[in-house]
This record gives structure tokens, sequence and C-alpha cells, in this order.
């Protein structure tokens, strides 16, 4: 629940430090381009093309570095990974549990004092296999001949594939592959149970090597002689129109037809924007500890894509008169906005405008042109949740971008009016580009990649949405439900800083799983009605109650939410328990809690990893204890929602979140003024003593 708790894994933290270090490359590589700094007299260089055939002026034997270095890293990539010999002693230990699984299989087939129903839970419940229901009914009527059959080729065929190397990436298709290695004398259904028994206990016995993999490498490239290169006078070192590959250009520097190229105070001068520009990012968000996009991978990936492809575009338009102020850069910072929210558009947005213009004639006009115009058509773009919205940005960036070059260009340098009106021109292509650009990748980028935009939520969101109608007519009261928790979520949300919206269409949606078995949960149970849950074992009902959290991920893909979605649906309850099913088994078991398993009864998780999703798991449980118990006084309703708090604190299930104890406070505040407009008394009005002859009665 603290700061600390929710801080970025390794992983996250060196993906970090690799985009930091690639976009600090590419911003850096994009500044020292020739054709942005010396666009007039462009140098020979790697990647170009060759103005025409450059010959050798001279006679000229060298070992060529490129080339040998080229050939070693080819020997090098030509060499697979080696991975360890088969460990037989994994093998031996598998082999060992399948056997005491079969024994207890069979201890449990041949036990005629236990009902049929109580072996099939108990097979079931095995936790080294896990059987189908089919598979349960055949093994439980199978004759005992049939099944130590089965047993026999079970442990005959995971021997057999042990002894074969099963790397971690191939322990799929090992099991894949299990059926063609059952004997045929066994029936399809048999085959088929000796392929489910011994896949469970396939697991990689061969792994990879890293240090036979690098010794080998190192030894290819050591096995490389150096390259030799020779040229004779007059011989075409690379032929006009072809690109200069890097060992090309080692010939050329060597034979002395390279120029200088650009100047080292340029590249310093390169070298220190793009430092201070990249130091300015991440020291940003690093006091911005309820940024989640800087710990999430895919958005990371994004935010760097979209900042490298709009800066390196930018770079290549510099060396044209209108071209720098029709480039719609002002589009990155409405895209970031509306992908990942306000901060990271203007943080993005002020280098990203810095490093476009800088090293250019006409830096100093264009500089604030692209800062002003963007940060402007960020601030008019808002939540970005209509598309008038959009619209508006495009025109504000052009309003704004044709008074900072007025203010900047017009005083400095003269231009006529035909030169005005095209510039004027250029800088409304750049509004309306920007605005439309953002538009359609920030839809395409959300449906391609699941990420959330606003506009995507209020979509799916309305009421008429097709998966929103089917839950309402499967599940009406889980409906109501949901849009209760959404309103008490939505507001405790906005008092918190937290996402409304997401959490409030979140909200919506968490418990749609329920719509395939509606009648199993009491909200939608007829009045009178048999309560199903007191016809079967308490495992069961748990099993069913905890499926609608998968249920509701299948409706979401089904339907093709965003994927932000089903952190709602799998985290709203957690790593909890179903308490009122697991004190019924305990129950029957006499209250020997030894003989209960309570991972049955355990929702499979993950736990809230953000706050939206903590106040969802928060709001859905005082809003059921609410429901039940009916507070009536504003002492019972605070004393009703601490409980609940208290709850989810001392089962630890905040600790993966940004929830401070002050949130916590603020959040059981605006509960308590939800729900009190919810749950507040209403007045008995009385009976008449005397119909009311003045109201015509109905017809």
């Amino acid at each position: 629940m603290s700061e600390r708790s929710s801080s970025p894994s390794v992983g996250i933290r060196t993906l970090q430090i690799l985009i930091v270090v690639a976009v600090s490359l590419v911003t850096f590589g994009a500044l020292t381009l020739p054709i942005g700094l010396r666009p007039s007299t462009p140098p020979l260089d790697v990647g170009q093309v060759a103005p025409y055939d450059l010959q050798a002026p001279s006679e000229l034997e060298y070992v060529s570095e490129i080339r040998t270095e080229e050939a070693r890293s080819a020997a090098e990539s030509a060499v697979p990974p080696i991975y360890t010999s088969p460990d037989p002693a994994i093998a031996r230990q598998q082999i060992d549990r399948l056997r005491t699984t079969l024994q207890v299989i069979t201890s449990i087939r041949d036990d005629h004092t236990i009902p049929f129903d109580d072996k099939k839970a108990s097979l079931a419940a095995l936790s080294d296999v896990r059987l189908d229901i089919e598979t349960i009914d055949y093994l439980l009527a199978i004759p005992t001949t049939r099944w130590d059959s089965t047993q026999q080729e079970a442990l005959r065929v995971l021997e057999l594939v042990s002894r074969r190397a099963i790397h971690e990436d191939t322990v799929d298709a090992t099991k894949n592959n299990l059926a063609s290695l059952v004997s045929l004398t066994l029936s399809e259904q048999q085959a088929a149970l000796v392929s489910e028994l011994a896949s469970a206990f396939i697991v990689p016995n061969s792994f990879y090597s890293e240090e036979l993999t690098q010794a080998a490498k190192q030894s290819a490239r050591e096995a490389v002689q150096p390259v030799v290169q020779t040229y004779k006078t007059g011989e075409t070192v690379v032929p006009g129109g072809e690109i200069i590959t890097p060992a090309d250009m080692e010939a050329l520097r060597l034979l002395g037809l390279v120029s200088t190229g650009q100047r080292l105070e340029d590249i310093a001068g390169a070298a220190v924007l793009t430092i201070v520009c990249v130091v300015f990012v991440p020291l940003y968000f690093s006091r911005r500890k309820r940024a989640p996009m800087i710990n999430d991978m895919r958005s990371l990936l994004v935010m760097a894509f979209v900042f490298m492809i709009f800066l390196v575009g930018a770079r290549l338009v510099t060396n044209r008169t209108l071209a720098p102020y029709a480039y719609p850069l002002q589009a990155a910072g409405l895209l970031l906005v509306t992908l990942f929210g306000l901060d990271a558009g203007v943080v993005i947005s002020i280098p990203l405008s810095l490093l476009a213009a800088y090293g250019l004639s006409n830096t100093f006009d264009l500089t604030p042109y692209y800062l002003l115009s963007s940060l402007v058509g960020i601030l008019v773009l808002g939540a970005a949740r209509r598309f008038w919205g959009f619209l508006r940005a495009g025109f504000a960036i052009m309003i704004s971008g044709i008074a900072v070059i007025f203010a900047y260009r017009f005083p400095v340098i003269p231009t006529d009016w035909l030169g005005a009106v095209q510039l004027a021109g250029a800088i409304a292509f750049s509004g309306l580009a920007s605005a439309s650009i953002a538009l359609l990748l920030q839809y395409i980028l959300a449906q391609t990649l699941g990420l959330t935009t606003s506009l995507q939520l209020l979509d799916i969101s309305r009421p008429d949405s097709p998966l929103l109608q089917f839950f309402l007519r499967n599940a009406p009261g889980t409906y109501q439900h949901s849009l209760q928790v959404a309103n008490l979520a939505e507001q405790a949300a906005e008092k918190i800083g937290a996402d409304p919206l997401l959490t409030r269409v979140g909200a919506q949606f968490h418990d749609v799983g329920k719509s395939l078995n509606p009648t199993f949960f009491i909200e939608n149970q007829l009045p009178g009605s048999v309560d199903k849950h007191h016809d079967i074992p308490p495992e069961e009902a748990a099993a069913t109650i905890i499926r609608h959290v998968t249920d509701g991920v299948k409706l979401a893909r089904k339907h093709r939410l965003p994927r932000r979605l089903e952190d709602f649906m799998l985290e709203h309850h957690g790593t909890l328990i179903t308490r009122y099913q697991y004190n019924q088994a305990l129950e029957a078991a006499g209250g020997d809690a030894g003989k209960v398993d309570i991972e049955n009864f355990r929702y499979p998780g993950p736990r809230p990893r953000s706050r939206e999703t903590a106040l969802l798991m928060l709001a859905d449980a005082v809003e059921a204890r609410a429901r039940a118990e009916r507070p009536s006084t504003d002492d019972d309703l605070r004393a009703l929602v601490r409980s609940v708090v208290d709850i989810v604190q001392k089962n630890n299930q905040l600790d993966d979140t940004l929830v401070t104890l002050r949130d916590l406070n603020l959040i059981a505040e605006s509960f308590v003024t939800t729900l009190r407009g919810t749950y507040h008394p209403r007045i008995q009005y009385p009976k008449p003593a005397v119909e009311d002859q003045t109201i015509p009665a109905k017809q």
C-alpha cells in the first residue's frame, strides 16, 4: 500500500534504462544528420547514396576491421544455442511423482467405502495432475486390468520422453507429441488418458548454457582470419547511385575520399542538448510517482516510438522553406495526451519541440512555434473525450502558431504578403493534420496494442453497447449492482486524483462474467426461488462463483474490450477467499481446518495493481455490505466502510498499489457521502383510511 511497495521491478527498470539509451542514440543521430545541419554540402556518410563513381586514387592494401568484424559476427551468429545434457535426476523425480500419483488414484478407485461423487471430487483435487470431468468419469469406470495397463503405459511413455532433451521452450511441443508414443494396442480413450497423465509430469530437463554457447561463439570468432582488402589505382570503390556501407566508408577514409563532415562544435552542442532533454523526461516522471505509464512496458515503448518517429520526421524536412511549419509535430503531444494523459503529452512535447528545431537557420522562430502551439493544443484538447475536442485542438494549434510566427518571425525577417499567406497556409495545414493524425493513431494504437483511450471508454460504456445489453438482459440484478459500484468508485476516484472515467467503466464491466450463469448469484434470483448453493458442495459453489472472474475476461476478449478493463475483472476480488463457502466447508469438516483446502476457495487474483482497481475492490465490497445490512445512520455507514477497508488491508490486498493512508481516508469519506444519498431514511406515508374519490380508478 505504500509508495515503496509498488516500485518498478528489475525488468521494468532495465527496460527504462534501455529505452533512455535508445532514445538518446536516435536523438543524437537525428540532430547530427548532415541534412539537418549542413543541407547545402552533405558529406559522404554510411547509408547515403554515392553521388558518382568513387575511384581509388592510389593502390591500397589493408586489413579491413569492418569486413573482419562482419565475418566474425556472421560466424558468431551462426552458432546455435547450446544446451546441457538431459538430467536423469529430473526424469527419475518426475517418474516417481507420476508413480505416486497413480498409486493415489488407484487407492481412490479401489476404496469402496468412498461414495462415487467423493471419488470424483478427490480425483479433481489432485495437486500434481488436473483431470477433466470426462477423464475422471472414464478413469473410475474402466476395469482394473485396463487401468493397470494404462498405468504401465503412462510410466513407459514418460520414461521414454524423459530420455530426450526437453528444453523450456519445447515443453508444449513435447506434450503435444505424446499421443504418437502411446502403444497402438490401447483404445483411443486409454491413449488419451495416458497422454493426460504423462503430460502433467513433463518438465524441462535440458537448459540453455550461456557459458557453453559463449565459448562456442568465441571459438567461431577466433577461427575467422583477418580480411585483407586491396584496391588498384582507378578501381571503383563505390559505384554512383549505390548506398555507402560501413566497409566502403572505411576504404574511403583510408583513401582520403571522405570530407571532414561536421564541426566539433555542432556535435558537442547536439550531444549536450540530447543529454539535457534525456535527463529532463525521466527526472520529471521520477517526481510523479503516480504516473502508471512509466512502469508499463507497452506504454514506455509506445511513448519512445512516438517520440522518435516524430523527431526523425521533423529532421528530414528541415531543408525546406515551408515544410517545417507544415510538419504536424504537434500531433505527438495530442496523441500522448489521448493515450497516457496530460502529463505525458506536456513533458514529451517540450524536449521534442526543442530538438526538432535545433541547429537550423530559423530555429529562433521555429522552436517557440513548435513549443507553444503544441502546449496550447494539448490544453485545449483536455481529456479527449469528444471528436470535437480534436477539431478544437487543431484550430487552437493553427491560431496560436500563426500568432507565434507573427511575433517571432515577421519583426526579424521581412516577408511579403504572398509569403505570409503561404506560411499561414502551412501552419493551418499543420494544425488540422495534427488533430487528424492524433485522432486516427489513437484509434489504431488502442485497437492493435490494447491501449485505453477516453473515446474508447465512452463508446463501450454507452447503455446500448452489445456487451452491456447482454449483461442487462441476462443478469439485471448484477447490472444494477455494477452501476451502484461504478457511482461509488467514480466519486472516490475524483477525490484521490485517480482516473474517474476508467474507474467507472471498469466498475461497470467488472462482474460481467456473472451474466453467463446469472441465477447462481443471489442478486439475480427471484424471491422464493431455490438457492442453488444449497444443493452442491461448498467447493463446487466456490468454483462456480470464482469462475465469474475468468468468464468476464472471456467476454471482454470476445467483445474486444480494452485490455486494461481485464484488470478490473481479475483484480476486484484480488486473492481473497469466498468466505461463506469456506465456512460451510469448515462446518462440514467439523471445524478442522486441516481437512479443508483453503486454496479451493481463493480467487485467482492478482491483487489490485493500480489505484483504480483498488477502488473497485473497496467499492464492490462496501456496496454489497451496505445492500445486505441497510445501515440507517452515518455512524453505521462509516463503521461499515471502515470495516471493509480494514479487512482488505488485513489481507494485504493493497500492497501492490500506490494507495496511501490519506487516500483511504478520502475514499472512506467519499463512500459514506455517496451511500448516504442511497440509504437515507425515507418517510413512511400512512395509508388513507378512505379512498380519495377525486382520483378516478384505473380502467
